[in-house]
Parts: C-alpha cells; sequence; structure tokens
C-alpha cells in the first residue's frame, strides 16, 4: 500500500464499477500502530487543465454536475482511463480533455506546463488530480467534441479580475478549480490580487 509504517490489514470490497471501488481497508499508520477501519474510495486519476489564450484570459466551462444539482463553473477536467499511464499519456489526456470540452487546443508555439498534482479529497478518496497550464491556446477549427454524458452549458474566456471576483463571491466552488487557481497564482502565472 504505503512506504513506511503504513501497513494494509486486510481490505473488503463493497462496490466497483469502471470509475471507482469502494472498500474498507483495515490499516496500521505510523501514528496509530493499532488496526484501525476506514471507507475508503478508489477513484482513476484525473487531469485539471487551465487554457489560457494569447491575452491572458483563462477558458472556463458552465456543468451541470448530477451529484451536487447544480452547473457550475470549471477549468477542463478529465478522469485518466489506465492508473498507469506515464507522463507523455497523462499529458495527451490534458491536451484531449482541452479539446473535447472547450473546442480549443495548443498554438503552434504553445506550451502544455505541469504544474504538479493534488488530492481531491483525501478524506475518503485516493483520487490525485494533476494540473496543467495550456498556453497559449486557440480555438479548433473543428470546435469541441463532448462526450455524450457531458451536460456543458456554456464555455468562455475569464480575465484574471473576473476570476478572483468569481471566487470572493463563491461562484467558483469546484476544488479542482480552486487549488489550480491557487497553484497559479502562487506561481506567478495568474494575478489574483485585488487591485485597489
Amino acid at each position: 500500500m504505503k512506504g513506511g509504517n503504513w501497513k494494509t490489514l486486510s481490505s473488503q470490497r463493497h462496490f466497483a464499477d469502471r470509475n471507482l471501488e469502494v472498500v474498507t481497508d483495515r490499516v496500521r499508520t505510523p501514528a496509530h500502530p493499532g488496526p484501525r477501519a476506514w471507507t475508503i474510495v478508489h477513484r482513476k486519476p484525473a487531469v485539471v487543465i487551465a487554457p489560457m489564450t494569447p491575452d491572458g484570459m483563462i477558458i472556463l466551462i458552465r456543468q451541470e454536475r448530477i451529484p451536487i444539482g447544480q452547473a457550475i463553473w470549471e477549468m477542463p477536467s478529465g478522469q485518466i482511463d489506465d492508473p498507469d499511464a506515464d507522463e507523455h499519456q497523462i499529458k495527451d489526456t490534458a491536451l484531449r480533455e482541452v479539446r473535447e470540452e472547450t473546442g480549443y487546443e495548443l498554438s503552434p508555439k504553445g506550451e502544455l506546463i505541469s504544474l504538479g498534482y493534488h488530492f481531491s479529497s483525501p478524506g475518503f478518496t485516493d483520487e490525485r488530480g494533476y494540473f496543467f497550464l495550456a498556453r497559449p491556446v486557440q480555438p479548433c477549427a473543428e470546435g469541441p467534441d463532448r462526450e455524450e454524458g457531458e451536460s456543458i452549458l456554456d464555455c468562455r474566456g475569464f480575465a484574471s479580475e473576473e476570476i478572483r471576483r468569481m471566487i470572493a463571491d463563491n461562484e467558483i466552488r469546484d476544488a479542482n478549480t480552486l487549488g489550480i487557481c491557487a497553484t497559479l497564482a502562487a506561481r506567478g502565472l495568474l494575478s489574483l490580487a485585488l487591485h485597489p
């Protein structure tokens, strides 16, 4: 399972499909040597991409999300089908998700910058999301190629000031989007500063 003093003593599977698996593991951790039971959702890794236009606009999508019963603004994202994907396959997935969900692609001299990864909700899932900045992007000739199950209602560019306001006003509530915005700001790639 994990390195160091982490040890899985047993695992009971409750449910599994092509997207996730629910198990209860009995584990020993470095801080708790006695067995502890924890229910975990194993989920495929994902990519989260910030597509940036030549003029610095970030492309966001507004998507219906059934679990919360709302449509929310978020960065394009998607699952990586192969859990053993290498760096090249992960980057290919990121570029494909941008094309499919937004109808944008990297410009001929564009670059896909890896920004590390995060855990979406480590209290119950091991899902890992890889962050990328795609810049500059341009509209694809053929437009978006969305999957049948997706319900993307809107897609457009936002200036950094608009994104900052949307975060402050709780219009952006998606953890992946908030996480990548924080990473971009911390690296000086997106200004979220309040201008007087």
